[in-house]
């Protein structure tokens, strides 16, 4: 018994630094770079052990954003776990894409791997880095409903559904665009844009409240 747990832990250590270092080659050199060939010469584990965990390259880089994705989705819960209460739509909402802006910042890896698999046609040509990539998007989308809903919940339900329905997809093209400026421009503040993104939201979603 002591054996088989002692091989478990191993396999176990085995698997995880295999996903560590195909995120980090993965990051420095591109999709069509992130061999079983190199992941064997870093990892100094053979082909075919790699093989036991992963029964493709696209199951690994599937595997790699899957445990990304838990990560990355559980801070962002985490960080806004306890929102004020009494504020008015707009400030809520800047405090939701305030905390998720700290997240970006704090939890970069992520995100980069996640963009280079959305631009790489390989990668989106691979039927499980596709289908992954997608449940990526999906679940962020839900996120984003989740944060605008909430901020607009005091104007009724049904208020707050019309303005996630119309915001949904903007918030989230304004966080690709958001972070892919800041990792050209780390200088500037994610803070700033954040801020910038609140008012172009808030903006929009007081036209959808207009109109109804």
């Amino acid at each position: 018994m002591d054996t088989a747990r002692a091989g478990n832990r191993r396999g176990r250590r085995s698997r995880e630094e295999i996903l560590d270092t195909a995120s980090r080659i993965m990051a420095e050199r591109g999709y069509s770079a992130t061999t079983m060939s190199v992941l064997s010469t870093e990892t100094g584990l053979p082909k075919s052990a790699i093989y036991h965990h992963f029964r493709s390259k696209g199951g690994l880089l599937s595997a790699v954003m899957e445990r990304g994705a838990y990560e990355f989705f559980r801070h962002l819960r985490e960080s806004q776990a306890d929102p004020p209460e009494d504020l008015p739509p707009a400030e809520l909402l800047g405090w939701f894409l305030q905390r998720t802006g700290e997240v970006f910042v704090a939890k970069p890896d992520f995100l980069r791997l996640h963009l280079i698999l959305l631009m790489s046609a390989e990668a989106v040509a691979d039927v499980e880095v596709k289908e992954i990539i997608e449940r990526v998007r999906a679940d962020g989308r839900r996120h984003m409903r989740r944060m605008i809903s909430q901020s607009w919940a005091s104007l009724g339900q049904e208020t707050a559904d019309a303005v996630s329905e119309a915001l949904d997809y903007f918030g989230i093209a304004g966080f690709d665009g958001a972070f892919v400026a800041w990792q050209a421009e780390p200088a500037r503040s994610m803070r700033d844009q954040m801020a910038l993104l609140t008012e172009a939201m808030v903006a929009i979603a007081e036209r959808v409240i207009a109109g109804r």
